[in-house]
């Protein structure tokens, strides 16, 4: 699947997920509409992660020079592009460091600011970073990235501190998120790594039922879906998963400013009844 759409699923799964409006489930509660908003953008980066294992991928730029040093890390431990970063054992590392991080604080001796967490804020410049760099929002500028990410998570830091609890779990949603996109692609995903299972002989030489296009003779799974990455079909099922990412954004931030869209959306229900 091609970076943006990554990031647009990330999104979208992030509002489906989080937000408490009718379009939405609601599963993770506690999420305000500021956390539904930064969420989203935050969940997109997170949706880029796993593809955070190619030196000269979407993201690796992205904020430089910081990004080429950790992509460069994640590619030398996970064992190159779609490999550990694309597996069970990804998710959960992934997960892990953003938990570690969401624990990094600093006391700043005031009782009014008390602790300010700097580990979901140094995380969420990174991702928002990754967010902005695929949907090319931020395509030919190097300040830009920095200027934006970093404002966004001064802003959570500064006036709603308490949003920082979902880290750890948008950064998993995200990552789950991008290895699904990835399973229902030709190439597939090595789910098990570093354990490596190959397809069987018959499987892909026509004696028996031919399967090699869902457990590949690498060891990758794929429900091939959408084809190859970048196809009709994918961009087919990826314009509306966008406008509901964009529908779910617009709703919180339009709440958060006191409209009341509960009053627009019973007036939408009531002429479309049943």
């Amino acid at each position: 699947m091609m970076g943006g759409h990554h990031a647009a699923t990330g999104a979208a799964a992030w509002v489906a997920v989080t937000a408490s409006t009718p379009i939405a489930f609601g599963w993770y509660e506690g999420v305000t509409n500021t956390g539904v908003i930064a969420g989203a953008l935050v969940c997109a980066g997170a949706a880029l992660l796993p593809d955070a294992d190619h030196h000269s991928g979407t993201i690796a730029n992205s904020l430089s020079p910081v990004s080429d040093v950790v992509v460069k890390g994640i590619e030398t431990v996970s064992g190159g592009h779609r490999k550990g970063t694309h597996s069970i054992l990804g998710v959960a590392v992934f997960t892990a460091i953003a938990w570690g991080l969401s624990l990094l604080s600093i006391d700043t001796g005031n009782e009014e600011i008390g602790s300010i967490l700097i580990g979901p804020g140094i995380m969420c410049v990174l991702l928002v970073a990754f967010a902005l760099k695929a949907l090319k929002i931020t395509r030919d500028t190097k300040l830009l990235p920095w200027t934006t990410s970093i404002t966004l998570a001064v802003l959570i830091a500064v006036f709603a501190p308490e949003e920082w609890f979902w880290m750890p779990f948008s950064v998993a949603l995200g990552c789950v998120v991008h290895i699904l996109g990835d399973l229902i692609t030709t190439a597939g995903v090595p789910l098990l790594w570093p354990l490596k299972f190959r397809s069987p002989g018959w499987m892909r030489d026509g004696r028996g039922i031919e399967l090699d296009m869902i457990w590949k003779y690498g060891g990758n799974l794929s429900l091939p879906i959408l084809g190859d990455a970048g196809s009709v079909r994918e961009w087919i099922v990826l314009i509306p998963v966008s406008l509901y990412a964009i529908v779910g954004v617009v709703w919180a931030l339009l709440d958060e400013m006191g409209y009341d869209t509960m009053s627009v959306w019973n007036q939408i229900v009531a002429v479309f009844p049943g």
